[in-house]
């Protein structure tokens, strides 16, 4: 056996452009800790959905494993155990905007309005870069906890088309993706490629016996049934010979539904006579479009001005429920309900320009990148159907109502600088500021200093010094919902709502951070890299869910906002809590991650990575509301600390010989704990005493075995959780009857047990 390079180029080499302005860096020379994922990797993972194609290569990513309202019908996206708000999303370079579907379910990610990176094909994906490092000072807000960059084909030429189909070992969930890619060259002069996708998922149902009747009524617990079709453009052309138009183009459609709890007998019979589950339906409509000009050798300078328009747009109702109040008044219920629609819509204007000066003065080229971007968003959210949300409303979600409808809207105004250049031959820097203008509320600053010194060829340190930034999106702002059970409510109440006032509300603030990242990047072999890297990010002002309320005061917040309750509820099942600066945080960790690549000659080909992530949260400062109460109960405290593992490992190989190819990887979740709401007894949905959870550490098997038959054509079978591993059970007192089996909030694995496909793919 020898260590000749293998054919396949090395994610280390590929060129990067998210994290620096300069042209022609690679991931090996970046100051700042990068991951480049390739579309072949992302396909290797047989995952259908790019969310969680990078959970399966990345530790530092993570999502919450499932949502029971609009939550579970988004495919949101974090870094490093934090919100998905606080995670940039770029698509060729450009902001992307946010879905309108607020986060409502309980958890950590409650009230996050994140960018549904779903929306965008699969197909479509040349490459992902994720920069793992604070970068407001480049590109705005958002950028805390990270950077993640989906770059889309470009090819003039070629394509291919595959078929993937699967299901669950419960013999549910069956999906299918179907997936289209071509390249066309426009002449000489340009290039346009296209791609569509498509996705059926049925549901899956992991609800427990429910203990009030010993059979299995409910089907809560689990994926919602969804189609989606999705489609891009991407392309360019050189209208002459320095200058080029390029546009970008996706759009998305979605219908999903997903069940509630279900409801008894004896609630309504004379519609219901053997129960009823209620069933929450979205259809959604996403879309983008960027045009733009770019060029080189404008007295000397490079320059890019592009307009980016993108959008979200769904209407939500409700089947198979009834208002149980207007039954009690009239003797009749309607069945379906139309609760809301809602809108997001973000214009994005970016001018750029960046040169390389050679003064005589210096040794070394100077880098010099210049930009301004004005934004304008908004968000609005319709009122519901009158017999939504008149006494009491629909049966699991109530419609909204017009006191909470609205449009709102704000102008941001930026300006950025970059200068980077070597101090010596082994020593760069890069240095970066930016300041941005918010028209709801005021100024904010951004800088960031990145450095990198060669120690030699093959050994390099780095590290990097920043602030950012992250506005409260107008849906923090603005959103109000509410979840009623057969027995309990919850609301999320605008912050600027008077019921929120009530309880103590303040006006949002933007959250401000500190981040410092310090490691090194090894190459001692032409096939072999190591990069470590520690971090230490500090947040002020985390904006999430606090202030929380139960019984009378809740029940007035609820009517301070017009909003009425079912009658079956008891006073103590009502809760009621808002969107607030609630705390401070530090978070700490490392990430490391290794590639060895070996030829085996007549044996193949061999690719063996590590990559592990050690991360940590702890409260720095709590707060306070108006009436001098902590916005911080033990459930809380946990979402921001605990339920997110401290430690994620994924290992494992990648072996190709002739019309072969084999791919296995083992992931190994640390424990998360959590203070989970007890839902029958005492104490139930208290507000100060939980049930205490833990969820041990697993490990996942994924393989996926790979066969050529002729030429172009490959036929993969695969499993992820090849196991069938299933998360810790939760107390029974927190399993609502015994029907959540599972913790539905947590950042560790997923409930649904194995998944076992096989695809079919063309390329042409």
């Amino acid at each position: 056996m020898t260590t000749k390079p293998v054919y396949e180029n090395p994610a280390e080499e590929a060129v990067i452009v998210t994290g620096t302005r300069e042209t022609g860096k690679k991931a090996r020379e970046s100051l700042n800790p990068i991951d480049v994922i390739s579309a072949r990797e992302l396909a290797r993972t047989g995952q259908t959905n790019v969310r969680d194609a990078l959970m399966q290569l990345l530790p530092s990513v993570n999502h919450q494993t499932q949502g029971t309202t609009v939550g579970a019908l988004t495919d949101s996206i974090s870094l490093r155990g934090l919100s998905p708000n606080q995670t940039l999303i770029l698509v060729n370079g450009k902001r992307r905007h946010t879905t309108t579907n607020i986060q409502t379910d309980a958890g950590p990610f409650r009230g996050s309005t994140p960018v549904d990176i779903d929306m965008i094909p699969m197909s479509m994906i040349d490459h992902i870069e994720v920069l793992r490092d604070g970068a407001s000072a480049q590109y705005g807000s958002d950028a805390v906890a990270g950077v993640i960059n989906i770059i889309l084909k470009s090819a003039d030429h070629g394509g291919a088309i595959s078929d993937e189909a699967g299901a669950y070992s419960a013999g549910d969930g069956f999906t299918e993706n179907l997936n289209f890619d071509h390249g066309f060259a426009l002449g000489s002069r340009g290039w346009l490629h296209a791609g569509l996708s498509y996705q059926h998922r049925e549901r899956t149902d992991r609800t427990g016996v429910d203990t009030r009747t010993g059979l299995r009524d409910s089907h809560w617990i689990g994926d919602p049934l969804s189609d989606r079709i999705s489609a891009a453009i991407n392309a360019g052309y050189h209208i002459t010979t320095g200058i080029e138009a390029y546009t970008t183009l996706t759009y998305a459609h979605r219908n999903a539904s997903t069940f509630q709890i279900y409801r008894l007998p004896s609630t309504l019979p004379s519609i219901y006579p053997n129960g009823f589950s209620p069933i929450l339906g979205i259809t959604e409509n996403d879309y983008a479009a960027t045009v733009g000009l770019r060029g080189g050798n404008f007295l000397g300078w490079n320059w890019d001005l592009s307009s980016t328009y993108g959008g979200d747009r769904t209407n939500i109702g409700m089947q198979q429920s009834a208002n149980t109040g207007i039954y009690a008044a009239t003797g009749t219920t309607d069945t379906s309900f139309h609760l809301t629609d809602s809108a997001s819509t973000q214009l994005t204007n970016d001018f750029d320009v960046k040169r390389s000066f050679k003064p005589t003065f210096w040794a070394f080229p100077i880098n010099v990148a210049l930009g301004a971007e004005q934004r304008f968003e908004t968000y609005s959210i319709g009122r519901g159907s009158y017999e939504s949300y008149t006494l009491g409303g629909s049966q699991a979600v109530p419609g909204v109502q017009p006191e909470s409808a609205g449009t709102h809207s704000r102008v941001v105004y930026g300006v950025y600088g970059d200068i980077s250049t070597h101090i010596t031959k082994k020593l760069q820097v890069d240095m970066a500021g930016r300041f941005e203008h918010y028209t709801d509320f005021g100024n904010t600053e951004a800088g960031k200093i990145a450095a990198r010194y060669d120690v030699t060829k093959w050994f390099g340190i780095r590290g990097t010094v920043n602030n950012s930034i992250r506005a409260p999106t107008l849906a923090e702002e603005y959103h109000t919902s509410a979840t009623v059970t057969t027995t309990g409510a919850t609301g999320e109440l605008a912050p600027s709502s008077p019921g929120a006032r009530l309880l103590g509300a303040n006006n949002l603030k933007p959250e401000r951070s500190t981040n410092v990242t310090a490691g090194f990047v090894l190459h001692p072999l032409h096939n072999l890299d190591i990069a470590v890297d520690a971090y230490q990010l500090d947040i002020r002002d985390r904006i999430m869910d606090g202030g929380t309320y139960s019984g009378a005061m809740a029940i007035a917040a609820f009517e301070a906002n017009g909003r009425s309750l079912p009658s079956n509820v008891s006073l103590s099942g009502v809760s009621a809590s808002y969107l607030t600066n609630a705390a401070s945080t530090r978070t700490r960790g490392v990430d490391i991650t290794g590639n060895y690549r070996i030829d085996l000659e007549q044996n193949g080909r061999l690719t063996l990575d590590v990559a592990l992530n050690l991360n940590e949260t702890g409260i720095r400062h709590t707060g306070t509301n108006t009436l001098g109460r902590s916005l911080l109960n033990l459930q809380q405290i946990a979402y921001l600390t605990t339920d997110a593992p401290h430690n994620v490992l994924i290992f494992g190989g990648n072996w190709t010989k002739g019309r072969w190819n084999i791919n296995l990887h083992e992931m190994r979740y640390g424990h998360i704990f959590d203070q989970m709401t007890i839902q029958q007894g005492t104490n139930a949905y208290s507000t100060s005493v939980f049930a205490p959870y833990t969820a041990h550490a697993r490990f996942i098997t994924n393989l996926s075995v790979s066969y050529a038959p002729a030429n172009r054509w490959t036929v993969t079978a695969g499993a992820n959780n090849l196991f069938n591993t299933y998360p810790t059970r939760v107390p029974y007192a927190a399993t609502y009857y015994g029907q959540a089996k599972y913790d539905r909030y947590g950042q560790q694995i997923a409930f649904n047990g194995g998944f076992y496909y096989m695809n079919v793919s063309y390329r042409f």
